[in-house]
């Protein structure tokens, strides 16, 4: 049996629709699933570009929700008790989505929940494993990656099993799509900022290092924090799908915790721009615009942190590019003792700063992959959240611009890289 799919050919920016094997099973821990939707993502650009290294031709995609249409035979035997729950309830036709790695589910990697490095792990879309952007994919060690959304007993969530029964009638495909990659990494973004010691003391009210320690007896002789002290200022560089998920979250953590904010979000391509300030309409409509928000260009942003902050700089900075510029920028933005979140994917270049810069403005940085298993039930309650942003398809504020069959793919990848257009979703059976 053959099936189409949307294929890469080396060295750069050669996409074709291709008719190839459907995959089978190969290891007793496959799963096939048939692909419902796929996405084009920021990160599939890096091949496109030719500034992966990459030289195999390969199915593209790490983003695809589909339903299983085949297991392999260690699932639903005894033996799979002990193992990820998956191994014993995953059924053939149950409806999934996928993180864009596969992740083994039982190392030690895998409990604490870093499962974005697991060793046994592979990235959909790369030379290592065919993507999905096809009407099929292989989908191995199934049971420690996939989730199952037939059956939302198996996964976390602050909304109780009935709750989230209730919340999937009204979930479609393309929006329980963006649970593969965008939305948790826009949740991972923001939790590590929110949660990075150099951002205790604005989230606590208390000088460092008091900021980890129970209140002390006695009056102390330390320095208190004023208003403005904890008011938290945070950079967004790179407003593609991702840069706005990261927003998102961002703005929901700070509405929960009623933390004073300014946020300013930047990126050099007007139509980004603009989706993220008719997402921010969306949210402050919603009750949820508490501090300060403004979208601006790169040297606008500038000149308005440097007003915000009197020069002092960004609590926070969230580089969601991936390049040498963006993380220049994110230096130049960042104030003395903070701390920089990139979760954009660097290429071979080196850092573009040198360790006195490092050590001469004690800044942090947390680089690297989104563990997007481990975040699934986070960025899942905040998708039903905000359905006015996630739920609509070519609405101004919608996060998704266009659903596309494979015909018009290479033209997607073109826009896509050339910014002419947002997310953009392939349907393999139009």
């Amino acid at each position: 049996m053959f099936q189409k799919a949307i294929r890469w050919h080396p060295p750069s920016y050669d996409i074709r629709v291709e008719s190839v094997p459907v995959p089978q099973i190969q290891h007793p821990d496959d799963a096939i699933v048939k692909v419902t939707l796929a996405a084009l993502c920021g990160s599939d650009l890096h091949i496109y570009r030719g500034h992966a290294g990459v030289e195999k031709v390969h199915t593209c995609g790490h983003e695809f929700i589909g339903e299983v249409v085949s297991l392999g035979s260690n699932y639903g035997v005894d033996s799979a008790k002990g193992r990820p729950t998956l191994y014993y309830h995953l059924k053939v036709g149950d409806r999934v989505v996928s993180p864009f790695t596969v992740n083994c589910g039982e190392c030690s990697v895998c409990r604490l929940g870093y499962t974005g490095r697991c060793p046994e792990g592979l990235l959909f879309g790369s030379p290592s494993l065919e993507g999905g952007q096809a009407q099929y994919v292989r989908v191995p060690k199934a049971g420690g990656t996939l989730f199952n959304l037939s059956d939302p007993s198996t996964w976390s969530s602050s909304m109780s099993k009935d709750e989230k029964e209730q919340a999937l009638i009204g979930l479609t495909d393309s929006s329980l799509l963006m649970l593969a990659d965008i939305l948790p990494t826009g949740v991972f973004a923001a939790l590590q900022a929110i949660n990075h010691p150099k951002v205790a003391p604005v989230i606590t009210g208390r000088p460092w290092p008091l900021c980890f320690s129970p209140p002390l007896e006695g009056p102390g002789n330390e320095v208190r924090l004023n208003a403005e002290d904890k008011v938290l200022t945070v950079a967004i560089i790179g407003l593609g799908p991702v840069g706005v998920c990261a927003a998102i979250s961002m703005l929901d953590a700070l509405a929960i915790r009623q933390v004073p904010f300014r946020i300013v979000g930047i990126d050099p391509v007007e139509a980004r721009r603009e989706k993220m300030k008719a997402v921010y309409t969306t949210i402050v409509q919603a009750g949820e615009g508490t501090g300060e928000f403004v979208v601006l260009s790169i040297e606008e942003a500038r000149e308005k942190v440097e007003d915000w902050t009197g020069g002092v700089g960004c609590t926070t900075v969230l580089e969601v590019v991936g390049n040498t510029s963006a993380l220049s920028l994110a230096y130049d933005l960042v104030r003395a003792f903070g701390a920089v979140v990139s979760v954009g994917v660097h290429g071979a270049l080196p850092l573009p700063f040198t360790g006195r810069q490092c050590y001469n403005k004690n800044v942090s940085f947390d680089f690297g992959r989104c563990p997007a298993r481990a975040m699934f039930p986070l960025a899942f309650d905040l998708l039903v959240k905000r359905q006015d942003v996630f739920g609509g398809i070519g609405e101004p504020a919608s996060l998704i611009d266009r659903v596309v069959d494979f015909t018009e793919a290479a033209e997607s990848y073109r826009a896509f890289d050339k910014g002419e257009v947002g997310k953009v979703i392939f349907d393999p059976w139009k």
